[in-house]
């Protein structure tokens, strides 16, 4: 019997999905002879080889295609996701302030996403990597909040074993970042490639475990007429459990 939520689904299935987009990203940049395999041994430009960053294996077509539409569709589902936790921790928390400052980040990061797709970086530097550091500096700063956030509710009594993870997960992106920086100032590329793939995985695990909360809650879309009333009625809404003040509707 499936006593779980349905939402709990979508975290997990939204980061592994993105995480096959890239990868399949990186494979068609490679066959092309785009970019140089992340298990090479990567010495300087060679013929048409680049190092295997991220968006540089997004930046010819036909990759560019394939990542445009990857990065649009996490944006878009990423987005839904933060606004379901906001939600979700919207009369749980005593720092609201918090919660929608998470909001209001991640959104700003999920735009960054777009940019990063629809902008390639040879072409369009400036702005592809302005969206490069709203996605990963915005990004991060919502997994420590959301991580500080999850010790702080304690939903179901599970807050400390999620929350330890999630600091961890939180630790190994600001690692990566730094040693993102740090390589590519040495240019030594092939390792800041590595550590950019492992800091974007990283990432999509942490929004994977958002299924540890979403699996207790279920989100209502609820429809109004101009009275306010539920469209089914008021008969309708008295004995429609969703619609007795849960907290967690849309």
């Amino acid at each position: 019997m499936w006593n779980c939520s349905p939402w709990a689904l979508l975290p997990p299935v939204y980061s592994v999905c993105t995480a096959a987009g890239l990868w399949v990203v990186y494979s068609v940049a490679v066959e092309e002879e785009r970019i140089a395999p992340l298990s090479s041994q990567y010495r300087g430009r060679n013929g048409s080889f680049y190092p295997p960053y991220i968006s540089i294996a997004g930046n010819s077509s036909p990759a560019s295609c394939i990542f445009s539409e990857v990065m649009n569709l996490a944006a878009f589902v990423g987005f839904i996701i933060a606004v379901l936790r906001y939600l979700q921790l919207k009369h749980r928390t005593d720092r609201p302030w918090l919660n929608a400052g998470s909001l209001v980040g991640f959104s700003a990061g999920s735009f960054g996403m777009t940019l990063v797709g629809n902008f390639q970086l040879f072409s369009e530097e400036m702005i592809h990597n302005l969206g490069a550091f709203m996605t990963f500096g915005l990004g991060t700063l919502f997994c420590w909040a959301q991580s500080y956030i999850t010790l702080k509710v304690d939903l179901k009594n599970e807050g400390r074993e999620a929350g330890i993870i999630r600091f961890l997960l939180s630790g190994s992106i600001t690692v990566c970042m730094v040693l993102y920086f740090s390589l590519m100032s040495q240019s030594l590329h092939m390792h800041a490639a590595r550590c950019q793939w492992a800091l974007v995985m990283f990432f999509l695990i942490f929004l994977a475990t958002f299924a540890t909360e979403f699996r207790h809650d279920r989100f209502v879309l609820a429809c109004t007429d101009n009275s306010g009333r539920p469209v089914g009625g008021p008969s309708e809404a008295r004995s429609d459990p969703a619609s007795r003040g849960q907290p967690d509707q849309l």
